[in-house]
């Protein structure tokens, strides 16, 4: 480094000098540089230090804003200050606890105190305050409250193998009790509403199911529409509509061993809800305001409806992509404009949908492509309740050879992570879906190769 040394000789032997505050090449000044106080080869590259502490490295054409090169990169997971002096998280911010409070970049971030810890963990930053409470950072800006996120939480067995169907299949109910059972599945989640053909198909096959020892996931297809197709007016004829319907579902369906439902259906991502569907939905920005009662209405009424009758059933509420923003806003009762107070939806099953194209579950991308995080970590640390995967495959374009090996990668991920991040079930979607572009079979006939993936990584995992 330039001081001491006087000159730097780079590996393609050229020299670097410092003179009056800038930066020189073999003579040359080098991009438009002053006050330069120090010139470090380091790594294989130069990098100059301003007056200010601002580092800056050459790429061959111009200076980049960085870091310190020394003081690394992304900092290993589960890093913490105390211990660590600093964190550097996956964008290359630098964080550091200063009497208390949190610093990215020596300026405070969001409001903390009694800072007692700072932990980098799952791809996040946490806090633990000198009176023992965990606080998540979220897109944001925000601190949340939450529990410890390194806590392992073991799933409970029995329902971890499941797979998606419809209620029109074409399969009679005893033929879908052998293929439950030649599949190797405990958990069979399909659609039903309030109307006669769906509830009446669901409830024979719960009929069947709960004597085979099969379980029924009822998802409850509601939106936030009526049977015209047309928005609800307000938030309190979302939740009528939902509350109504909830009840009479449950009703029907409660006397023959169904005690799971989920109240909706990806309605996050309803074009009234998401702002920009290519959004990851981290920020509360990503959805719109004027909308957002009639979804927290109609998810409020299905979960009210279905305990009315079935007060122990467990009630889930689903997610897509990465939107903790908007099951953030939910449980606490926040409008996507950060104004609260506002009615809470609480759920007993945090479900989510995690198709190949929305990235890796456990490394999920922040809003649109940038650096990911664990998922299923930080919904067990926020909520604490147990976590489903309703939905899951890859694109209806890859061919069946890839969506074997895909289903075999995925399912061990999934299978490894329920001991320790409280992932109770993955339901592949799905059983057949008509063709070869997501099912395992077409009309009783086996897609061979995803098809014996799939039996074969079941018989091969219990779920105990």
């Amino acid at each position: 480094m330039i001081p001491p040394a006087t000159s730097i000789t780079d590996n393609q032997g050229a020299v670097w000098t410092v003179v009056n505050g800038s930066v020189y090449r073999n003579g040359v000044a080098e991009g438009n540089t002053y006050n330069v106080s120090m010139l470090i080869w380091y790594g294989g590259v130069i990098y100059h230090e301003g007056t200010g502490g601002q580092f800056y490295g050459w790429n061959g054409s111009n200076w980049f804003a960085t870091n310190d090169p020394r003081l690394g990169g992304t900092s290993a997971d589960g890093t913490t200050i105390p211990n660590a002096s600093y964190i550097i998280d996956k964008v290359g911010a630098i964080w550091t606890v200063a009497n208390g409070v949190v610093l990215r970049s020596n300026s405070a971030v969001g409001t903390t105190s009694n800072v007692a810890l700072l932990l980098w963990y799952g791809g996040k930053l946490w806090y633990q305050s000198t009176g023992g409470q965990f606080y998540v950072y979220t897109d944001s800006d925000q601190w949340l409250p939450c529990s410890d996120p390194r806590t392992p939480v073991a799933a409970t067995s029995g329902t971890f193998h499941g797979i998606n169907g419809h209620y029109d299949y074409r399969y009679s109910i005893t033929a879908l009790v052998s293929i439950m059972r030649n599949l190797g599945c405990s958990t069979y989640r399909l659609g039903v509403t309030n109307d006669a053909a769906p509830l009446n198909a669901v409830v024979n096959l719960a009929k069947a199911f709960q004597p085979a020892g099969l379980n029924v996931f009822a998802l409850i297809d509601l939106g936030i529409r009526d049977d015209n197709n047309v928005l609800f007016t307000s938030e309190s004829a979302a939740y009528t509509w939902g509350q109504q319907n909830g009840a009479a579902i449950a009703a029907a369906l409660a006397p023959h061993g169904v005690t799971m439902y989920e109240c909706g259906n990806e309605l996050t991502r309803d074009s009234a809800i998401i702002r920009d569907s290519t959004t990851a939905g981290t920020k509360l920005v990503d959805f719109n305001n004027a909308n957002w009662p009639l979804m927290r209405g109609v998810m409020r009424g299905m979960i009210d409806g279905v305990k009315s009758v079935q007060p122990s059933a467990q009630c889930g509420i689903n997610f897509c992509v990465a939107d903790v923003a908007a099951s953030d806003a939910l449980w606490d009762g926040v409008q996507p404009d950060g104004t609260s107070g506002h009615p809470t939806v609480r759920w007993d099953l945090t479900t989510w949908h995690n198709y190949e194209v929305y990235g890796d579950l456990f490394n999920i991308g922040s809003d649109g492509s940038g650096p990911g995080f664990d998922l299923p970590t930080y919904c067990k640390a926020r909520y604490g309740k147990p976590f489903l995967i309703t939905e899951w495959n890859t694109g209806p374009e890859k061919s069946q050879s890839y969506r074997a090996d895909y289903i075999t990668s995925r399912y061990a991920s999934y299978y490894q992570a329920r001991k320790t991040k409280n992932i109770q079930s993955a339901m592949y979607y799905d059983l057949d879906s008509g063709d070869a572009t997501y099912g395992l079979m077409i009309d009783g006939v086996t897609l061979n190769q995803p098809y014996n993936a799939f039996v074969s990584y079941i018989a091969g995992h219990p779920d105990n």
